[in-house]
């Protein structure tokens, strides 16, 4: 089955490829290539998932994460470094596959029509 591309995205260098390229040059001026393997990546990208998660493990639904920001930002940026590093390293164009993705999903989970206005005032 062939993959079809949104035609949304354009095909002009975008964001997410400048920081693969710049990604990619840290890596290589470091000699840190044999490192990022895509088994390498992909353990990295979990252990940094883990720590952004661990940043809210018990923090409530209502509790302001205000003062968390600047420690979810640095494990958000690590998150994506890897996530964009991996992509990099398989060749993959992250923003194609997360479309791709939508697109299925659409297709596993059809939007329901909202709730009767009866049930919604209870």
């Amino acid at each position: 089955m062939m993959r079809s591309e949104p035609a949304t995205l354009a095909r002009s260098p975008s964001e997410i490829e400048r920081l693969k390229r710049r990604l990619r040059e840290f890596a290589h001026a470091r000699s840190w290539e044999r490192l990022h393997t895509a088994k390498n990546l992909t353990t990295a990208v979990s252990a940094e998932a883990g720590e952004l998660a661990a940043i809210l493990q018990w923090a409530t639904a209502d509790q302001d994460v205000g003062p968390l920001l600047d420690e979810l930002e640095d494990e958000i940026a690590d998150v994506l470094i890897y996530l964009v590093r991996l992509c990099d390293v398989l060749g993959v164009d992250p923003l194609n596959a997360a479309y791709r993705k939508i697109e299925r999903n659409e297709q596993r989970f059809p939007a329901r029509a909202p709730a009767s206005s009866s049930v919604a005032h209870r």
